[in-house]
């Protein structure tokens, strides 16, 4: 499969501390690709400069074989990378239908014009409405973002992600703070996105059982450099994963693929 993000030699320093460490990675088209790691690891930094929040010290990252490194954050999402974060981002006071029609009008040619009625843009309500759906609100479309318990409201930050269809989504921490009754459904619903939109999507997450389970590929981080990376049972018989990480915090990464 050709790549849709790749980087060479990425690097990003603080100061004296270097967090990513000429990291090479590259991640297929339509594949979900979970980046793995102990706290430390530089995945979010990693995280940070695929999505633009930060700008390298050194290296290069392309998006559908196009050099974007200096393309800033916002202009990455209208190239089709969308990208969310650990604590959630929604307008508690909208509902969850109108959260996710702005967003669907935001990167858009009409992105400014707010004060105009929404039944002037039909587009962005049937959008909306179509994304609801998907993530499995349709029954809260009308109630404010608010009331929505945690994981629903982890799933209007993907609804929030998808309403301008992007390629790419770069998920950070989906599952944080969730019971863990509701991450199936979630996950559920993040794997039924990747699959029926073609889109690739890139995830950081601490849940090994959610890795295993849903991850074409893994890649393991520790101390800002690459330490491994394969499919699910690669990761889990890698010795030096299993001491690393997996077998320290886990267990047997051995038992967590194959559940």
């Amino acid at each position: 499969m050709p790549a849709i993000l790749e980087t060479r030699n990425l690097r990003k320093e603080f100061g004296g501390l270097v967090a990513v460490a000429d990291v090479s990675l590259t991640i297929e088209r339509g594949a979900m690709h979970s980046i793995i790691g102990p706290n430390g690891a530089g995945k979010t930094t990693f995280f940070n400069l695929l999505s633009g929040k930060y700008a390298p010290t050194q290296g290069t990252v392309f998006y559908n074989g196009n050099d974007i490194t200096h393309v800033p954050f916002h202009q990455r999402a209208h190239l089709g990378i969308g990208r969310s974060f650990q604590i959630t981002n929604i307008f508690p006071n909208l509902t969850v239908l109108e959260n996710i029609r702005l967003a669907a009008q935001a990167l858009s040619s009409v992105n400014f014009r707010f004060w105009r009625s929404v039944t002037a843009y039909p587009e962005f309500t049937r959008r909306a409405l179509e994304v609801v759906e998907l993530v499995g609100l349709r029954d809260a479309a009308h109630y404010p973002a608010s009331v929505l318990p945690h994981g629903g409201k982890r799933k209007l930050e993907l609804g929030i992600l998808l309403a301008p269809n992007p390629e790419v989504l770069l998920l950070d921490e989906p599952t944080a703070g969730m019971a863990s009754e509701q991450v199936p459904e979630l996950i559920a619903t993040i794997d039924t996105i990747r699959k029926e939109g073609g889109r690739t999507i890139v995830m950081v997450e601490h849940n090994m059982s959610v890795v295993m389970g849903i991850s074409d590929r893994i890649t393991v981080m520790n101390l800002g450099s690459l330490l491994a990376e394969g499919t699910p049972a690669e990761i889990a018989a890698n010795e030096t994963v299993q001491r690393v990480y997996l077998g320290e915090l886990y267990g047997s990464a051995d038992e967590l693929v194959h559940k």
